[in-house]
């Protein structure tokens, strides 16, 4: 049988590189690609096949389509969207720009990358597009206003896409992870400190909470976190099963927050958001 063969993006850390990782060991050809070419460096260095896709740069994106194009003949079997910042903030203090940013990067380059991906799998007759989504795109919470946008426009463009692929032999699908360690905290304080002003906040003290969880050394795990191998079990599913399903939750919070969700009014259902 001919070896399948996936694009993985965010591959640096955490959930793209547990996933290449993983589908590489069960024999998939993966394509492991990452920001920085220090991080492709170290990959290679492992024996993937790792190349740059910043999904804010749409040249580098086409190029690295290309790339694929170029190392597998014309074909590709799997596309795993994945990798995304977070801009940590109260709504009010989130200026435009902010936002764009941020939706350049976890919805505008997903739909680019899967654009352009589309007419490969169309031409072979199947292909999955598998897109990393969140709890945060079936509710919101607070401070993380700017990512749940990104993700709740990513949850509703990709249900349009499955259904609008229904027929083609491409499999549209969402992953919806909780809590995993990964370093998305640790990444988000550059973009706090860049668009944020929260010292002339009209609500500048609330900020400290949320300071000090961007600042302090994490010495222990979220509740209910999971590591990202708990996502490549759901994306190994997604990928491999002969009818895969159109949503894959990982972890409790998730599972909580999509029954509460369909069961509470929204006024409880912000109620118990709102006890953490």
């Amino acid at each position: 049988m001919t070896q399948r063969s996936i694009l993985i993006t965010g591959c640096s850390s955490g959930i793209g590189l547990d996933a290449a990782r993983g589908l590489k060991a069960r024999g998939w050809r993966v394509f492991a690609t990452c920001r920085q070419e220090v991080d492709c460096e170290r990959l290679r260095g492992e024996g993937l096949e790792s190349f740059h896709l910043d999904y804010a740069d749409e040249a580098s994106i086409a190029a690295a389509v290309e790339e694929v194009r170029a190392r597998t003949g014309g074909t590709l079997d799997a596309l795993f969207n994945n990798g995304a910042h977070a801009c940590p903030g109260l709504v009010e203090d989130l200026p435009r720009a902010a936002l764009r940013e941020i939706f350049e990067v976890n919805l505008f380059g997903y739909h680019d990358l899967a654009r352009r991906v589309i007419p490969i799998m169309r031409a072979q007759g199947h292909g999955r597009i598998v897109n990393c989504s969140s709890v945060l795109g079936l509710v919101g919470m607070t401070w993380r206003g700017a990512y749940v946008a990104t993700k709740f426009a990513m949850e509703g463009l990709t249900d349009v896409m499955r259904i609008e692929m229904a027929g083609t032999g491409i499999d549209v699908i969402l992953i919806e992870p909780g809590p995993i360690a990964t370093r998305i905290r640790e990444n988000a304080a550059r973009h706090f400190e860049k668009w944020i002003d929260w010292e002339n906040s009209a609500r500048a003290a609330h900020y400290s909470a949320l300071r000090d969880r961007l600042y302090s050394e994490k010495t222990k795990k979220d509740t209910f976190e999971l590591g990202p191998e708990a996502v490549t079990a759901k994306l190994v599913h997604a990928l491999e099963s002969r009818r895969p399903r159109a949503r894959y939750y990982v972890t409790t919070p998730t599972y909580l927050m999509g029954f509460a969700r369909r069961a509470l009014p929204t006024r409880a259902l912000d109620w118990l958001i709102a006890r953490g």
